[in-house]
């Protein structure tokens, strides 16, 4: 009796745990220009501009360089010995769905069933996550949200970290549809049956007669057969990413790999069929026990010396809890082979350019969006501290529960002295 107390109260307790909303207000939207002036720019796209200048108004980037001219109403920020950089993106994690991994009520990133194709995690997502204002502090303002579980889990989302609510916080709704790579040839049996069905579903709504009622889940297919939207495959193993790679061709879908580590095994093969590949996680152990300690460090050098397109995500492993890293695995990959200026590639333009939103977001040029951060160092180190940030114009608050416990036991312990 006793023990069942307490299983329900401490149930009670986490749950009420989990209700708790981040206390951060968005950002207001940005009334007036403002200019960053004297700091290290990284535009990522071209050059390093050193002194440089950097203007946006309206949530746009509308100078870059080494002068520009300040309208009288400018709000000038001095950035002598600071670096400007864009937002760091995550391209793949469970952001906004999965709160405390341990606890059930505040998982939500798995529907039952195996085809989900109709989920879009837009819709599921917390925009009052706890988990938001700690990886927003480190400049990584801009994530995917991805569903999970299943043959097919649905569409993922790329999210500002930033705002209100989801709708607020949407940079595109539909970055890709999520398959998870099926073990036997019955699953993909599964898979290749759905694309068939959609596209005979697509040719039965399009007859001027027709009396097809509307299926949501094959909707949803619609833009992959169309190749407007890419099929995201989780797949490590060579003999998943060929099969995902001989699928695509065959029912002419487009394919991006998520995970690959066999990926240098086969790398010939995703250059030829332009295949981008998305590292899930540079931090890891080798995946057989004869490969190299080094295996997971050294897969973004062997990648970037293939020619094939790719990104670093830090939310495999850790999930949400982890993209803080994001910007320490991409210095991890800089160690084992990458230049800096590769591995700062990785993680802002790489995965703006899969994910189809360059145009948008991921370098520092004129019409981007004004998504960007300042910081005291180079990010990739792990001292250097963000000191101020921006989403489409509007400046973020950068306060979290860390820098609230931070603050708290210090005072604790200068009260001690």
């Amino acid at each position: 009796m006793r023990l069942t107390i307490f299983v329900c109260c401490a149930a009670q307790l986490l749950g009420q745990l989990v209700a708790t909303a981040s206390d951060q207000i968005p950002g207001k939207p940005q009334s007036t220009p403002i200019a960053i002036v004297g700091a290290t720019i990284h535009t990522v796209s071209g050059p390093t501009l050193t002194r440089g200048t950097i203007v946006f108004d309206n949530g746009k980037i509308v100078q870059v360089g080494q002068d520009a001219t300040l309208p009288d109403s400018t709000q000038v920020i001095d950035g002598a010995g600071k670096h400007v950089y864009p937002s760091l993106i995550e391209a793949y994690s469970d952001i906004g769905l999965v709160e405390v991994n341990s606890v059930r009520a505040s998982l939500d990133a798995t529907e039952t069933g195996s085809i989900n194709s109709n989920v879009r995690s837009a819709v599921a997502f917390n925009a009052d996550s706890e988990l938001i204002p700690v990886n927003r502090s480190n400049g990584v303002l801009l994530a995917v949200s991805a569903p999970d579980g299943g043959l097919v889990a649905g569409r993922s989302s790329l999210m500002m970290l930033d705002g209100w609510n989801s709708e607020d916080m949407t940079l595109a709704a539909d970055t890709g549809m999520h398959v998870n790579w099926p073990r036997d040839d019955s699953g993909i049996k599964e898979l290749v049956e759905l694309l068939e069905q959609t596209r005979r579903y697509q040719a039965s709504r399009g007859a001027s007669d027709s009396q097809q009622p509307k299926d949501l889940r094959l909707e949803a297919m619609l833009p992959v057969i169309d190749r407007s939207m890419p099929l995201i495959v989780a797949a490590t193993r060579l003999n998943q990413i060929e099969a995902a790679v001989a699928m695509g061709r065959k029912q002419n879908v487009r394919i991006i790999i998520n995970g690959g580590y066999d990926a240098t095994a086969c790398a010939e093969l995703l250059k030829r069929e332009e295949i981008p590949v998305i590292i899930s996680a540079v931090y890891r152990v080798p995946s057989r026990r004869h490969s190299a300690y080094d295996e997971g460090y050294t897969l973004p050098m062997q990648l970037e010396a293939a020619g094939i397109k790719y990104c670093i995500s830090a939310g495999g492993r850790f999930g949400a809890s982890g993209l803080r890293n994001l910007p320490y695995n991409a210095a991890t990959a800089a160690a084992y082979g990458l230049s800096e200026q590769q591995a700062l590639r990785s993680i802002t333009l790489g995965p703006a350019e899969i994910l189809g939103v360059a145009d948008r977001v991921g370098s520092l040029q004129v019409g981007l969006d004004a998504t960007l951060f300042i910081a005291d160092g180079d990010i990739l180190g792990t001292p250097t501290q963000v000191e101020a940030a921006f989403v489409q114009g509007r400046k973020v608050d950068l306060e979290n529960k860390h820098t609230q416990l931070y603050r708290k036991y210090s005072a604790k312990y200068e009260a001690a002295e």
